[in-house]
């Protein structure tokens, strides 16, 4: 059958030594009693009871009395009192595991023997409410009456000559700003805007013809040679032909690469090979492959004057080099970094879970949480602090809420990595209600 929508208040109270020490009134909530000071009624520390116990639960908008085996108390289901082992044996209440479960209708009241106390409950119609007191006609005055006019006056003119001059200065067109050429402008400003040109250079007076550079009177040195021999004395032409050479030799890149002439030596020489000329050089490149000296055979034939002619093209090839080595670079490694960690006795809420049982079993998974300060401590060798974690325990073991409470590392991605690494645990303790843990991790360097 469906249970029907209680409209009257629960009324539980603790009766000790005959009288009424305390007293609740409770619409919808479940009724819990023990020495967890959390509880609707806090009863003394004792062994048979537990620190929480749920004895009126409201499921489904009704009341349902919770006892277990142990307990002894009677209650009235409207037609006789029945004791709780009469509830036990004769099945009237629902069996949940270890307990009994029995529904409440409005008119059932009973108590509850727990020792040294009485806890008696029982349904109550809830007082009316009471009517806000309403003033006589003739004392209510409206707020028009009650008002400063004067005040009310000048505020209001006072509004509408600033709004007025907003929409005024809104709705008018801006001013249109006269370009000013020039010739108008102040002196200072146009020596701002266009700066001075520098003076000219004077330019050298005309006084003739310029001389001819000396290089090209060196370039027309040589031309002399070609002239014919018909102008030049028979016997100093090979004088000439030398002074012309030596002269050319110590000009541009034949300089940088000597020349054979007159048996000098140059730097190409140098780094090649020895004094013997052409042969040291090709001797010098004979490891690449594509590559050979141009002789006179292969550039014209050397039957045409020199400079003339038609010549032949070389291919390059590919070119290839003979031997070759290995440079090790060696393998990169990553240094050792290495971090401690260390903790101490965690605050918790509740006597649910066992504060030592629960340090244990952090210890044995402090591993993680030292995997997560070392991967920041390679990035900051100094990094070290204080982290707080505080995070509850769910009935069911795992993790709920979770916050980081302090954290003196200036890191936030150590304290991003803890939350990530306990979220994934889940803990050996199954608490009646959520449980709060605040729990401290000290960090530093190893070494």
């Amino acid at each position: 059958m469906a249970a029907t929508p209680q409209t009257k208040l629960l009324r539980v109270g603790v009766i000790q030594n005959g009288r009424i020490v305390e007293e609740h009134h409770v619409r919808r909530d479940s009724v819990t009693i023990g020495h967890d000071a959390r509880n609707t009624i806090v009863l003394p520390s004792s062994e048979e009871r537990p620190a929480r116990f749920s004895l009126l639960e409201n499921q489904g908008q009704q009341f349902q009395l919770v006892i277990d085996e142990s307990m002894q108390g009677r209650v009235n289901l409207g037609s006789s009192d029945v004791d709780f082992d009469a509830l036990r044996a004769q099945g009237l209440a629902t069996r949940r595991g270890d307990l009994y479960v029995l529904p409440l209708q409005e008119s059932a009241r009973g108590k509850v023997d727990l020792g040294d106390v009485t806890l008696f409950f029982q349904f109550v119609t809830p007082p009316p409410e009471e009517a806000k007191p309403v003033l006589p006609a003739d004392v209510m005055v409206s707020r028009w009456k009650t008002m400063d006019r004067v005040f009310f006056g000048i505020l209001a003119a006072s509004l509408f000559i600033h709004f007025s001059g907003a929409a005024l200065i809104i709705s008018a067109e801006a001013p249109k700003e006269a370009e000013l050429a020039l010739d108008e402008l102040d002196d200072r400003f146009v020596r701002a805007i266009i700066p001075q040109r520098p003076p000219e250079a004077a330019k050298p007076a005309d006084t003739g013809p310029a001389e001819a550079p000396k290089e090209d009177a060196k370039a027309d040195e040589p031309k002399a040679a070609d002239k014919p021999a018909a102008d030049k004395p028979a016997g100093s032409a090979s004088e000439q032909r030398a002074e012309v050479v030596k002269k050319v030799s110590g000009k541009g890149l034949l300089k940088i690469l000597g020349s054979n002439s007159g048996g000098g030596q140059g730097a190409f020489a140098d780094v090649l090979g020895g004094a013997s000329g052409g042969g040291d050089i090709a001797a010098a490149l004979a490891g690449a492959g594509g590559v050979g000296v141009a002789t006179e055979a292969s550039v014209g034939g050397g039957t045409g004057p020199r400079g003339g002619g038609a010549g032949k093209v070389t291919g390059i090839g590919e070119v290839g080099t003979q031997g070759g080595g290995k440079v090790d670079l060696g393998t990169k490694k990553e240094a050792a970094v290495q971090g401690r960690v260390q903790d101490s006795t965690p605050d918790v809420e509740s006597s649910d879970v066992d504060r030592n049982a629960l340090a244990r079993y952090v210890r044995s998974r402090l591993k993680s949480i030292q995997s997560c300060y070392e991967k920041e401590l390679k990035r900051n060798p100094n990094l070290k602090g204080k982290v707080v974690v505080r995070f509850t325990i769910k009935t069911n073991g795992r993790v709920g809420d979770f916050e980081i409470e302090e954290n003196t590392l200036g890191n936030e991605a150590v304290g991003s990595c803890i939350r990530t690494t306990i979220r994934g645990w889940t803990f050996p303790f199954k608490p009646d209600s959520d449980t709060g843990v605040s729990y401290p991790f000290v960090f530093s360097p190893a070494g």
